[in-house]
């Protein structure tokens, strides 16, 4: 059947009558009358050559041909909607789904996502955090940002930026905080990493003691719960600098140790499309830019 005559109205209005099992419900929703709606599917099968519907003294039922026909129209008629929905006002928006690390998310993009919608309009992006554990393909993401060494199987990662963590609390904690050895003394919050304050320490030069603070899934509500003075955390501190500005947090010690970096990731198998390949290039190109300015 060449495409020029695929009879899409009756198309659509079997497919909303097979939703509804229902001509009536269907012509409400299609706007016509219920006589038009039954018209149009006898026509379709008709041309078919087969019952897409038995008729029952108290509405309609699937035949074995309806049900294997009502799938590939329904996903048909919503690829072709949700393309209709990505034009406004004569303009071509392109969606972008992206799941970001939380603490990156806040202490990074946030911050820098009007420059990105001003430089790259067509974008419709849909943000998405994190907790450094994603599914790509089960989540539907186009891209993820995450925390690490950069080794994902059947990912592509992009290097953005290292990720030192340094020693933060609050001003009244950090009072008390003059050497390494006098975090003994303080609570100490852990994240999902078990390794990062022994790494910590070690690069210190210190001995590192027993470790029985909470543990927190990530980094920014460890962070937050330091700046109320429930312990010391141990975190990125470029992603926390506008706490740092403001004084509501304070790095007492200047040891830092390196322990993973922020990644751009895609699936191997995924072929970039042209809003990926925006966002991959304004994020690469203002990382190198901010850093060439420092």
């Amino acid at each position: 059947m060449a495409r020029a005559h695929l009879p899409l109205n009756a198309l659509r209005a079997f497919e909303s009558s097979a939703r509804h099992l229902s001509f009536t419900l269907a012509a409400d929703e299609l706007n016509v009358t219920q006589a038009a709606v039954s018209q149009q599917v006898r026509g379709l099968e008709a041309r078919l050559g087969v019952a897409l519907f038995r008729r029952l003294p108290r509405g309609l039922a699937l035949s074995d041909e309806g049900q294997a026909l009502l799938p590939v129209l329904a996903e048909s008629f919503g690829r072709m909607e949700a393309v209709v929905q990505q034009f406004d006002n004569g303009q071509f928006f392109e969606v972008l789904t992206v799941g970001v690390v939380g603490t990156f998310a806040v202490g990074w993009l946030l911050p820098r996502l009007r420059l990105f919608q001003q430089g790259c309009p067509f974008v419709d992006l849909r943000l998405m955090t994190h907790n450094n554990v994603v599914d790509l393909a089960g989540e539907g993401l186009d891209f993820a940002i995450r925390f690490g060494d950069g080794n994902w199987p059947g990912l592509k990662a992009e290097h953005l930026m290292a990720a030192p963590l340094s020693v933060l609390c609050a001003p009244a904690i950090a009072a008390r905080i003059v050497r390494p050895r006098d975090l003994a003394q303080q609570t100490l919050l852990r994240s999902y990493r078990a390794e990062d304050w022994p790494a910590w320490f070690a690069a210190a030069g210190a001995a590192c003691p027993a470790i029985r603070g909470p543990v927190f899934d990530s980094s920014r509500l460890m962070v937050e719960a330091a700046m109320q003075g429930a312990g010391v955390a141990l975190a990125p501190a470029s992603m926390f600098e506008r706490e740092l500005d403001e004084g509501r947090l304070v790095r007492p010690l200047s040891t830092e140790v390196m322990t993973g970096s922020y990644w751009l990731v895609r699936l191997k198998s995924r072929k970039p499309s042209a809003a990926m390949e925006a966002f991959r290039r304004w994020l690469l190109d203002y990382i190198e830019a901010s850093s060439i300015a420092r």
